[in-house]
């Protein structure tokens, strides 16, 4: 048997290994990438989501604020009347308040701003569970790719071939107190 080919042998064993080890990490470390995509996916969802939620609300709750304004204005007037002709005008007043108001509540028959506040509470809760998934599904890629770093023998080559250490997402600022939601802008 030739002597050198006992070197070549290792030699091409160690550069499979290599190329081996190197397409793993590639891999993993775009697993880690797309997870954190997702983090971001999620996190715009809400910076799209929220405002326009909290606008539907205000919405609703200015439009039955409205109706019942009308209803209570008209009906001071029709209690204030001093004339046959006030009253009239108020009355007439009234009635097409009351229309919009039952026209409304057959559209909506639990016309109520608490249940849109109490949808507003459900999706706000359903984006941040979401984000709560893809933070942890991004953490858990970290996970695998920095395990996959530190084993040897991936840990001799790891770091050469440009394949350091990735940072676990870790919360930032007070995570006792829950993000504050304000209606009164």
């Amino acid at each position: 048997m030739k002597k050198w080919l006992i070197p070549v042998g290792i030699i091409v064993l160690l550069g499979v290994m290599l190329i081996s080890g190197y397409n793993n990490l590639v891999t993993i470390s775009e697993d880690v990438n797309g997870s954190w995509s997702q983090v971001q996916n999620q996190l715009q969802r809400r910076a799209d989501l929220i405002p326009n939620l909290v606008e539907t609300v205000k919405g609703y709750a200015s439009q039955e604020k409205e109706v019942f304004t009308e209803v209570a204005e008209a009906r001071a007037k029709l209690a204030g009347a001093s004339s046959v002709a006030e009253a009239g005008q108020a009355d007439q007043a009234l009635t097409g308040a009351l229309g919009r108001l039952l026209a409304i509540s057959e559209s909506y028959p639990q016309l109520k701003s608490d249940a849109n506040f109490r949808a507003l509470q459900d999706e706000l809760a359903g984006t941040e569970n979401r984000i709560a998934t893809a933070r942890m599904d991004y953490n858990n890629s970290v996970q695998v790719y920095n395990t996959k770093t530190k084993r040897f023998p991936t840990s001799l080559y790891a770091g050469i071939l440009g394949f350091g250490q990735k940072d676990y997402f870790k919360p930032s600022g007070d995570i006792t107190n829950p993000p504050a939601v304000d209606f009164s802008k």
